[in-house]
């Protein structure tokens, strides 16, 4: 039996679980879900953040706390939810540099909040979730192309997008994709030093075919077309202006 190509609309009356979901990536991929209909339970560290989100989403969004490093406060997360048809995770806490000069616990802590963190989302979604449903992991094209010296940090975001193809397998029919973005000029990098910001800016310009940053709203749609695209499963897309084939 053929079926028609998958909608924004199919998100309708669906169950969008957004860790990271208070801001930046995670909170536009929630403004575009509900405005195609989804209900939304965004997650995340900081109460005053996911209550004023939730509020300038409307009665499509509900929050709960939840720290992706703490695989307690995910389950319990999951565990007060019935049912989620598809999850999205942004949310990760990490320092980046050079190997002789990190620590080893800063070092690791790319694996601890960004791969450990989704591997322990998506293990405590997956029974909740039907057999349409879908994940949309996190990773970087820092993984495909290093930007500078941050080879544990690069290493991450390619071993998100192996989980990535490890979990469509096992969790199949439940599809498992992987969104990469390249440098978007957004809340994560507002929030760094105006310095570093402008020069990683301007280098990225320098590096992407495109030549210019990724907006939110971008790697959203990106983020929503995985969601609803039931032949895609397995894949990495890279939201990256063309900065991976330079």
């Amino acid at each position: 039996m053929s079926h028609p190509p998958a909608r924004s609309g199919e998100l309708h009356g669906r169950v969008v679980a957004l860790i990271g979901g208070g801001s930046g990536i995670g909170l536009r991929v929630a403004h575009q879900a509900t405005a195609a209909g989804a209900q939304v339970v965004l997650g995340g560290r900081t109460p005053s953040t996911l209550e004023a989100a939730a509020k300038g989403l409307g009665s499509a969004a509900s929050w709960r706390t939840v720290d992706v490093a703490d695989p307690e406060s995910v389950a319990a997360f999951f565990g007060a939810l019935e049912r989620v048809d598809h999850v999205f995770t942004s949310a990760a806490s990490y320092r980046v540099g050079p190997m002789l000069e990190l620590s080893d616990a800063d070092a690791a802590s790319p694996f601890t909040s960004k791969f450990w963190g989704q591997y322990q989302v998506v293990k405590h979604a997956a029974p909740l979730m039907p057999e349409d449903g879908s994940v949309v992991l996190m990773s970087g094209a820092a993984g495909a192309r290093p930007p500078a010296p941050a080879p544990a940090y690069a290493a991450c975001n390619a071993a998100v997008e192996g989980l990535g193809r490890g979990l469509a397998v096992e969790l199949a029919p439940i599809r498992v994709n992987v969104v990469s973005p390249g440098t978007v000029d957004g809340n994560l990098w507002a929030q760094r030093p105006e310095r570093d910001r402008e020069a990683s800016f301007a280098q990225y310009r320098r590096d992407t075919l495109l030549h210019r940053l990724g907006t939110e709203d971008e790697i959203a749609h990106a983020v929503l077309f995985l969601f609803t695209n039931r032949y895609m499963t397995g894949s990495t897309l890279y939201p990256d202006g063309g900065y991976t084939l330079r």
